[in-house]
């Protein structure tokens, strides 16, 4: 793999509440090469949100928020917010999953962006919109739309608006927090095709947070299966896809459906709570091939192949 751009180690996330601390991301070490794209897969409520809005600084007040965050070397953690903010679509971007929510309905798509460029460099207006104009126009946007207002585009074209947004100042590293979610799978092929050339236009490296696994087999170089705030399995897209080691990960292949599919497959149980949750495997709950020792120890992430590491007692029994 080529040199890392984006560097996680021990990450540490945990809100505040009355019950008590919520584990949301919990122990999560990974690192990003340059121009890599690397999927973030789980179920919802495993932390994979979390982790893409602490890469970037966007947490809710009071979060504690532990471990290491480094972007070409720069300690993201603990770096001033003035800093911080330069570096936040400048070198680092995210894609939220509703645009409709992030896109002020009282301004028009072109102030936007010349909010968005002027809050980072020193630009005139009209200097501003030409790139507005520029990287819109790699959207299929064109540039009569400029002056229309959010309410005014379709989900997909607002998907493509936010994902403009995020390059317009051309990032080395962008986070996509379920970018394609509630849009028909017409427009989710559009705009997966849009960040495949995009990634390969600017040498971008790319977080792509999902729940959709087939997102992640046609996009990604690599994934991460993250279960219940930490990380169960890592490696290559096929590798882990046509070999998989943890038995989460195995049940979410298995979930999967294919045209030649005669039954539906689920994993028993729900994710569990993160305030309180199980001793040792955090899957052993719902897992069928949980034995006394999966209750008492935490598993360690182990390598089982090259470049392939899951977190299993028994992994070796999966090769």
């Amino acid at each position: 793999m080529s040199a890392s751009i984006l560097d996680v180690v021990d990450l540490e996330v945990h809100y505040s509440t009355r019950r008590g601390p919520v584990k949301a991301v919990d122990g999560v070490s990974f690192s990003v090469g340059e121009g890599e794209t690397l999927g973030i897969v789980g179920e919802t409520g495993c932390g994979k949100s979390t982790l893409g809005k602490a890469i970037i600084g966007v947490l809710p007040p009071g979060t504690k928020v532990r471990g290491q965050l480094r972007l070409r070397g720069n300690d993201l953690l603990h770096m001033p917010e003035s800093q911080l903010q330069q570096i936040r679509g400048r070198d680092l971007a995210l894609i939220f999953q509703d645009p409709m929510t992030l896109l002020n309905p009282m301004m028009t798509i072109e102030k936007h962006f010349i909010e968005t460029i002027r809050s980072h460099e020193r630009v005139s207006d009209e200097e501003a919109r030409g790139r507005a104009v520029r990287v819109l126009a790699s959207m299929g946007i064109a540039e009569n739309r400029l002056r229309s207002y959010p309410h005014e585009f379709s989900g997909g074209m607002r998907q493509r608006i936010m994902i403009a947004m995020a390059l317009v100042m051309n990032p080395s590293m962008l986070i996509a927090d379920e970018p394609t979610t509630a849009l028909d799978v017409i427009v989710e092929a559009q705009i997966l095709d849009i960040l495949r050339e995009l990634r390969e236009a600017f040498k971008m490296s790319l977080v792509l947070i999902t729940h959709n696994l087939a997102i992640v087999a046609e996009t990604c170089d690599r994934v991460a299966v993250m279960y219940a705030g930490k990380l169960v399995e890592v490696g290559g897209v096929m590798d882990v896809f046509k070999r998989p080691i943890h038995p989460y990960t195995q049940g979410l292949l298995a979930s999967l459906i294919h045209l030649d599919s005669k039954k539906l497959s689920s994993i028993d149980g729900l994710p569990p709570d993160l305030i309180d949750p199980p001793s040792g495997c955090r899957f052993h709950p719902r897992c069928r091939f949980a034995q006394p020792v999966c209750i008492r120890e935490e598993p360690r992430l182990e390598e089982y192949r090259p470049g392939q590491i899951a977190a299993c007692h028994f992994g070796r029994d999966f090769l």
